[in-house]
């Protein structure tokens, strides 16, 4: 299990790329279930006109981003998915990294099946549909990433630079000059061999 101090660090950049490779665990309806997180967007807060909490809004959505660092910020995206983020950083500075998409490990069979109860092809690909796999809802939404039942861990996966592209994250093109960061990581598949 990755420590606190890991998601407890200032820069959300840095932690987005060092989340790649590592592996979240969701434990629900009695079955573990966990995937290679293989692609994240990081998202700076305050400053940051793609974020949440760009600027200081403090919703009652927005409000768990305020919280120290190693907790989930689940939120619903049009009205339909799950979209699962990981807290950074300490009290009052809201940032977070979006996870993207996994690679399925652990039970993929039950994942795969609860893509497809989603009418969703049962790949890991996209935020929405890897909430949908790990079966992650509302009732995560500010739990702690220190528990047995909902964690990151590190399996000892280890990426070079030439194994991640970065580019602009997607679907903000709202934030106009922010929309152009290069804040989205994520792994070259065909070139990494996973283990397993």
């Amino acid at each position: 299990m990755l420590p606190i101090d890991f998601y407890t660090r200032s820069d959300v950049v840095q932690i987005a790329r060092d989340l790649l490779g590592k592996i979240l665990v969701v434990e629900t309806e009695g079955v573990r279930c966990s995937g290679i997180i293989s692609e994240t967007e990081a998202y700076a807060g305050e400053t940051d006109k793609a974020s949440h909490a760009y600027d200081g809004r403090r919703t009652a959505r927005t409000e768990i981003m305020y919280n120290d660092g190693g907790v989930a910020y689940v939120y619903l995206c049009y009205g339909i998915h799950n979209l699962f983020n990981v807290v950074t950083n300490i009290k009052n500075v809201p940032h977070a990294v979006l996870i993207r998409a996994i690679k399925p490990l652990e039970n993929a069979e039950r994942m795969i099946q609860r893509a497809a109860e989603k009418r969703m092809k049962g790949d890991g690909i996209g935020p929405g549909k890897m909430s949908a796999m790990l079966g992650i809802g509302r009732e995560h939404n500010g739990l702690s990433l220190m528990s047995e039942n909902l964690h990151i861990a590190d399996y000892g996966i280890e990426l070079k630079n030439s194994d991640i592209e970065t580019g602009k994250r997607i679907g903000v093109d709202y934030a106009k000059e922010d929309a152009e960061l290069l804040y989205r990581f994520w792994i070259k598949h065909k070139n990494i061999n996973y283990g397993n």
